[in-house]
């Protein structure tokens, strides 16, 4: 069977519920019984559900405490009849629809699957008189999904890349404008490239580079392995890369779009 649970917030501030804060919430005088529609202020499934548990255990409306914070739906009873003997008579009325109750200390709580959910709560007044409050199920906000950063246009995803600025100290990264880019080593010599085009130019000669450059308006964004063309070296060391170009090295972490 399925479970589903009501998270810490949603259990209704559960310590509240200590008897000596709500003994003096039991109706003084007879009120109307249950039977009837729940209060004008309840959602149609709230008022449906408070209809089927008052069915069960007996009891009077009430209002609901002010302590519990409860919602505007809420349906509150007064009955006569220990928790103990309540619980399973509710869980057996609402069947496959019941989950499991959840006791802490003298309240006990059970989800509704119904759409949406809501729930069934349980307090001991005392050895024989219970506080049953039915209410709709707090609803869980989904955590913000955060957005992603867009890959620039001509990166290949998956693809490890390096910022012209995350080489500072071992190549250095001149841009000549009309997208070209200078990548120069004091050891290792030159490597001309353009966004968005493969081939290159060394001191030697023509070069091709495994993936074409790409930029974020900003940053030249360099594919890791067109660092060969400039004779650099990449080696794993923990979590991070050292790249190594003639005598000066770096540690760096590269960028997967």
């Amino acid at each position: 069977m399925l479970t589903m649970r009501l998270p810490l917030s949603a259990t209704l501030s559960l310590a509240l519920l200590a008897p000596a804060s709500l003994a003096q919430t039991a109706p003084a005088t007879t009120t109307t019984p249950v039977k009837g529609a729940a209060s004008t202020a309840t959602n149609k499934t709230v008022s449906a559900l408070a209809v089927e548990v008052g069915s069960v255990v007996k009891g009077r409306l009430m209002d609901c405490p002010a302590s519990l914070k409860l919602s505007v739906n809420a349906v509150c009873l007064y009955v006569q009849t220990p928790a103990a003997t309540l619980r399973p008579l509710v869980k057996g009325k609402l069947a496959a629809r019941a989950g499991d109750w959840k006791t802490t200390g003298k309240a006990s709580v059970l989800l509704v699957k119904d759409t949406p959910a809501n729930f069934v709560m349980l307090s001991a007044l005392g050895d024989k008189e219970t506080l049953v409050v039915v209410d709709a199920a707090p609803t869980v906000k989904a955590a913000a999904v955060p957005a992603r950063v867009a890959a620039p246009a001509g990166v290949v995803k998956g693809q490890p890349y390096v910022l012209g600025s995350d080489l500072v100290g071992v190549v250095k990264v001149s841009a000549l404008g009309g997208g070209k880019y200078r990548l120069s080593n004091a050891d290792q010599g030159t490597l001309t490239v353009t966004v968005g085009a493969r081939a290159a130019q060394t001191e030697a000669g023509a070069v091709e580079l495994p993936l074409a450059p790409a930029t974020d308006g900003k940053n030249l964004i360099f594919p890791l392995a067109g660092l060969r063309a400039l004779g650099c070296t990449t080696t794993p060391n923990g979590g991070v890369l050292t790249v190594a170009c003639g005598s000066d090295s770096v540690g760096l972490k590269p960028i997967v779009f």
